[in-house]
């Protein structure tokens, strides 16, 4: 009717989403047919360089992403952070585009993202403009109490929103303040990057009352949990070898994406209990699990995956990313070991001996002559001599491939 009544196909928001953005992001098809036969441009992009087709396949809207590339949609076409759709599709959606692109005639090779404006012009845009679905709901109609688990940070709940599973993560703050409301309220959206298949977004936030109230995060529901969960707390699934390597090749390319935003993104302690397995058996770094400025870090960290340096030094005196990379590199004999670093030691005692006494996890021998001196090399003493995690990446990519 709006349509029929003069309404632009093509109209875009804050965000550069056009109305075909939306719908194919919230999996409606018939608004999608209806806006392709009335000439939508199905090849749009926003202001993360996405096209519909980015989020068709990032949401597992597999018919309507069909629908897309019947209509035109490019499967190579790289978004601002020189990624397709392929990239964002699970692999049997992949197989399925791939062969209906060939199919139509479309060439495979990716298409650089370039850059444009608006009819010519530069706008300034609000940040976290882009695909707005968390405009709000109520957590009280979400929880279910025969689902919930406290762990140290608060309470944790899956339930349905939006026709999907998700984790329902209630934070436990003491003393939650107006002004602690005012800075939950303007960290979470930096945490919602759909940008990356290894970097699971925070897909909704709110304040959850009565006052003064604890704040909630939403995230995708995962079939196996975290990683922690996977390597120590007998789950259905059986880790190899090969599976291992391919958990650390998922976290390293997450790591390497969010090393590349600027600003960085605060107060990410990477852990296994931070990374989460999702069905395909990808492993993604939860954004639900980074630290608000707000919350007691000296309770809140897990200090048997964090650097020396980062248990002596305030957090802006360190080298973040070079923290990172020590902290990847106790994942990685967390892989290799199958076991808990420094099990035996409460988190004071890990604390106090990885600081002051030089305590660091003993490579098993017997292990992998290449895993273990890329564990070594990322386990630098020496924080500035550390390499990046783009550097390694190739590294890993031929141990996966062995």
């Amino acid at each position: 009717m709006l349509v029929m009544r003069g309404a632009r196909v093509n109209i875009i928001n804050r965000g550069d989403d056009s109305p075909l953005h939306l719908a194919a992001s919230h999996g409606h098809r018939d608004i999608v047919l209806k806006l392709l036969q009335q000439k939508a441009d199905v090849n749009a992009m926003n202001e993360h360089g996405n096209t519909s087709l980015h989020y068709a396949c990032f949401w597992g809207h597999d018919l309507l992403a069909e629908e897309l590339v019947n209509g035109g949609a490019l499967v190579s076409l790289c978004n601002c952070y020189n990624e397709t759709p392929l990239d964002k599709a699970k692999l049997h959606l992949q197989r399925l585009l791939k062969e209906r692109a060939s199919t139509m005639g479309q060439d495979l090779a990716q298409i650089p993202y370039r850059e444009s404006s608006w009819k010519g012009t530069m706008r300034t845009r609000p940040r976290n403009g882009t695909l707005n679905k968390q405009s709000g709901f109520d957590v009280n109609q979400l929880i279910d109490p025969k689902l919930a688990n406290r762990n140290h940070s608060g309470q944790l709940l899956k339930a349905m929103w939006q026709g999907s599973e998700v984790a329902v993560k209630i934070l436990h703050v003491r003393d939650f303040s107006s002004r602690k409301k005012r800075d939950f309220l303007e960290e979470h959206p930096r945490l919602r990057i759909f940008s990356h298949p290894n970097v699971l977004p925070v897909l909704a936030a709110c304040v959850m009352m009565p006052s003064p109230g604890h704040p909630v995060i939403l995230s995708h529901w995962m079939k196996y949990g975290s990683l922690y969960n996977v390597l120590h707390e007998g789950t259905d699934l059986v880790v190899d070898q090969a599976q291992a390597v391919r958990f650390g090749v998922d976290v390293a390319r997450g790591m390497a994406f969010l090393h590349t935003l600027e600003p960085p993104i605060p107060r990410l302690c990477l852990n296994s209990h931070s990374v989460m397995i999702d069905e395909d058996l990808s492993a993604r770094i939860s954004m639900a699990d980074v630290k608000f400025s707000f919350q007691n870090p000296g309770k809140m960290y897990s200090p048997a995956w964090m650097a020396p340096e980062a248990l002596q030094k305030k957090p802006e005196d360190i080298n973040r990313r070079s923290a990172d990379m020590w902290s990847f590199a106790v994942l990685l004999w967390e892989l290799v070991t199958r076991e808990v670093p420094f099990a035996d030691l409460s988190n004071m005692e890990i604390g106090m001996k990885v600081a002051l006494e030089g305590l660091r996890p003993t490579i098993p021998p017997g292990s992998s002559p290449h895993v273990t001196k890329l564990m070594r090399i990322c386990m630098n003493e020496d924080a500035v001599r550390r390499p990046k995690f783009d550097m390694i990446l190739p590294i890993l990519e031929k141990m996966q491939d062995k």
